[in-house]
């Protein structure tokens, strides 16, 4: 890795200005304050420098008018395009991020593939400590939990399209009553991905997807406006960073099988919303048809450019414990595109030497919409959608998920698990955490339950490091 860097050119080092703040930034500018003080020996006013404070100068400008200001004119050295999802080797087909694409030439899911070599010219030191330095700052856009990572994510984007509510950075949760009293973990962490500015991790993915979109209206692309088909919180993010860029926004929702709470967001927000009297496969249906035909770009995770926001919250685990990996991670699974990101993440961070290994996953799923969970059991075979059965879960009651093809490629390079939680299973796991102070949704009611299975049988062990991800903080 080193070696790698050394031969990398100088015009792009790990040094270069690309990552530092330009020295004319207002926000360098200042005055040194001198404090008045009174002599107790002679009586005399003297004027001492007791303290010097380093005050910013006050300007007019925002934060992104000191990015601005702060941005480098040098070549950005790295580049990302959409390619066929696992296209076999020496597959040519790729595409632009700037154009309006959802599926391969063969109908199959497109994939964000990044500049790997261009990645891998800094090492995972260097990548570590950019990241590191980012967290917690205004910044713009850097003080995001996304935009932080950008060079993984949208590299080439123009810091002014991007649209970001500074999501990211979710609180990591030691459950540690809950841990020892109910399982005999003391190592037991909840990676609160709902913390975000509408309540659900969906934020994550959206922001990139709305800033993307922002970047192509700009350029007089043919985009109106965006739609999704939703269980609640895919609408609730989708109309909230539509509504910040002042870009309309379509929902279709299934009649009476989202919370109030959902429902509120996206009409508030402006959204055209739509509830229709079928399931979220219906609605899913429904939007691809529109999208196909009318100037109006798809949100949904078929889009991949959503997962590479959500593939942040992986490495925010890795380096909110200071880089070392988990030994299990638990994601609650629908449309399934979110166990694919949590992997990308961790791939990613594994080849660009961050850390030597990924952790192994385990999607769980609600018994009344389990397509992934019958297909994982049957050995992989053949894969079957299903018509889902009402849950309490009702963001993952989906029976034919986008990215079943990403989540099966996921599980099996991480040796991943599948389990499912009854609808008794989940409330009675929901209500044991909220007896140790935790205030949980179905859906993460869902992952408890797999944890408690994978305990139960000694697949995962007492002393093994082990999150769970809360999605959402709606019920």
């Amino acid at each position: 890795m080193a070696s790698s860097c050394l031969s990398f050119n100088a015009s792009v080092s790990p040094n270069h200005d690309l990552f530092r703040r330009h020295p004319s930034s207002p926000l360098l500018r200042h005055r040194p304050v001198l404090i008045s003080c009174t002599s107790p020996a002679d009586g005399n006013n003297t004027t001492t420098p007791i303290e010097t404070i380093t005050k910013p100068r006050r300007t007019e400008n925002t934060i992104r008018d000191d990015a601005r200001l702060q941005r480098s004119t040098a070549a950005n050295p790295f580049s990302a395009r959409y390619v066929p999802f696992n296209a076999p080797p020496g597959s040519s087909e790729q595409y632009s991020l700037d154009e309006i694409v959802y599926r391969s030439r063969s109908g199959g899911l497109l994939d964000v593939e990044h500049d790997m070599e261009a990645l891998k010219r800094f090492d995972g030191a260097y990548w570590r400590d950019l990241f590191d330095s980012r967290v917690g700052k205004s910044t713009w856009p850097y003080g995001s939990g996304v935009w932080s990572k950008k060079e993984w994510v949208l590299p080439e984007i123009d810091d002014d399209d991007i649209v970001s509510a500074f999501e990211g950075n979710s609180n990591l949760f030691w459950a540690e009553r809950f841990g020892k009293k109910f399982l005999g973990m003391n190592d037991l962490w909840v990676k609160h991905c709902g913390i975000s500015h509408t309540g659900s991790f969906k934020d994550l993915g959206m922001t990139v997807l709305v800033s993307q979109v922002n970047r192509l209206r700009k350029m007089k692309r043919p985009v109106v406006g965006v739609g999704c088909a939703s269980t609640g919180d895919t609408s609730a993010a989708l109309s909230a960073y539509c509504a910040s860029a002042g870009i309309p926004s379509i929902v279709f929702l299934p009649a009476n099988k989202i919370s109030m709470a959902q429902l509120v967001q996206p009409i508030a927000n402006g959204a055209f919303v739509l509830s229709i009297d079928t399931d979220f496969d219906g609605c899913m249906k429904l939007i691809r048809e529109i999208t196909a035909e009318l100037p109006i770009y798809l949100a949904n995770s078929l889009n991949s450019l959503r997962l590479e926001g959500q593939k942040t919250a992986a490495i925010e685990i890795l380096q909110q414990f200071d880089w070392q990996v988990p030994d299990w991670v638990i994601v609650p699974g629908g449309n399934l595109g979110n166990i694919y990101a949590f992997y990308k993440g961790f791939k990613m961070c594994q080849e660009l030497g961050l850390v030597d290994r990924i952790p192994r996953m385990v999607c769980a799923q609600a018994a009344n919409a389990n397509p992934l969970y019958l297909h994982y059991k049957s050995g992989w075979k053949d894969f079957k959608p299903m018509t889902a059965s009402t849950t309490f879960a009702s963001a993952i009651q989906i029976g034919d998920p986008v990215s079943i093809d990403r989540a099966v490629y996921a599980l099996k390079k991480c040796d991943g698990i599948v389990e499912e939680a009854t609808e008794e299973e989940l409330m009675d796991a929901m209500a044991q955490a909220d007896s140790t102070g935790m205030f949980i949704c179905p859906h993460t009611g869902v992952a408890l339950t797999a944890l408690f299975k994978l305990r139960n049988r000694g697949v995962i062990a007492p002393t093994d490091r082990t999150f769970y991800n809360k999605l959402s903080s709606k019920v």
